[in-house]
């Protein structure tokens, strides 16, 4: 296995990144009302979980920090599909759209827990 030089390498976090614009994009549609509850709340959990992965790499030093800080970012995914969810409620996103981001996000957390499960070969020798 190739070892990674920067979290900026990870691919959780490319994907987390990747995702984040499709989020500020898609937001961008948003009524204006919306401006400073649904979008702001969307916009920066999604953020959130390329940060937590970031600072989880920050912390790899010690397993147990890197562990919680990834699972940090897992708790922002999901929190994020909350908030995509909360979208779909109000009708500002449509059942395709909110099923495909769902997904996305669900394929992130599994990809999340599987660096989790596997903290000890990111830990080691730093």
């Amino acid at each position: 296995m190739k070892h990674a030089k920067s979290f900026k390498e990870l691919e959780i976090y490319q994907s987390a990144r990747q995702l984040a614009r499709e989020i500020y994009e898609l937001t961008k549609t948003f009524p204006r009302e919306e401006k400073y509850s649904l979008t702001d709340q969307l916009r920066r959990s999604s953020r959130s979980v390329g940060a937590q992965i970031a600072e989880a790499w920050a912390k790899r030093r010690y397993e147990k920090h890197f562990v919680s800080k990834l699972t940090d970012a897992d708790g922002e995914q999901m929190e994020t599909q909350h908030w995509v969810e909360s979208a779909r409620d109000c009708a500002l996103l449509g059942a395709e759209q909110t099923n495909e981001l769902i997904a996305k996000y669900e394929m992130l957390g599994r990809k999340l827990y599987n660096t989790i499960e596997k903290a000890h070969l990111f830990c080691s020798g730093n």
